[in-house]
């Protein structure tokens, strides 16, 4: 939980192409029933990943556990200037920093007791990574809109095209090694299951965001799709976007 309060947080400021400075950590719960000593391991070990200090917080009891944290980032200078969810255009290809599925798939094996059986995606699910390096690159390669996949692949790509306002197709979803093992639909574990923390991203110019990332030594980015001009449109392939993934409330 402590890794992933962090990671979480990171993970946005990785979403608009910047670096975290330091965060703030604030923890309430029962005191006679948490392990803290587990929970602080998990937030420094992030910390120390992602050279996040934390500088404050605040420690209380409550009857339920809270666990919030706030991570302050640093673009990194004016241009180019940060990427937002609002600045896709119609043309530009849809971009997905890695194949998904493999935390919901992680989770999954959690839950019917099963773990041993696949402990790579279980350490997916409890140890997510942030894309610190790649949003940098998408931000130079010329992103103009970007989200983390937190929420699932159909949930936040909604996200970024109302944010937006173009539509998008989806020619293809990228589904984790392993997924098929866990789920008998891996294509929407992938779509819904959320919690990978892949960027998803969109781009005018494909060959420029692939030259950045391989000068950078990251793995290219896959392209999953394009936005159009038709605002209400959300399609995979020849049909509808299935509505999937977390919705806040």
């Amino acid at each position: 939980m402590g890794w992933k309060a962090i990671v979480a947080n990171v993970s946005d400021v990785a979403a608009v192409g910047g670096r975290p400075c330091y965060a703030l950590v604030t923890v309430a719960g029962p005191l006679a029933t948490i392990d803290f000593d587990l929970l602080y391991d998990g937030l420094v070990a992030a910390s120390n990943a992602y050279e996040c200090p934390i500088v404050g917080g605040d420690l209380s009891t409550s009857v339920t556990l809270v666990v919030s944290v706030a991570v302050v980032g640093d673009a990194g200078g004016p241009e180019p200037p940060p990427v937002l969810r609002s600045g896709a255009l119609p043309g530009d290809v849809l971009f997905v920093t890695g194949p998904l599925g493999s935390s919901a798939a992680g989770l999954e094996l959690l839950r019917t007791g099963k773990s041993s059986e696949a402990p790579d995606l279980v350490l997916s699910h409890r140890r997510p990574r942030a894309r610190l390096d790649e949003g940098t690159a998408a931000r130079v390669g010329g992103a103009t809109a970007m989200i983390d996949v937190s929420d699932g692949l159909s949930s936040d790509l909604r996200h970024l095209a109302e944010a937006s306002g173009v539509g998008v197709v989806l020619d293809r979803v990228p589904v984790a090694i392993g997924v098929s093992r866990v789920s008998d639909d891996p294509e929407a574990m992938a779509l819904g299951g959320g919690e990978d923390y892949e960027l998803l991203f969109t781009a005018p110019d494909p060959e420029r965001i692939e030259t950045v990332f391989a000068e950078r030594g990251l793995g290219t980015p896959l392209r999953i799709g394009r936005c159009t001009a038709e605002v209400s449109e959300r399609r995979l392939r020849d049909g509808d976007l299935p509505v999937l993934g977390w919705e806040h409330r």
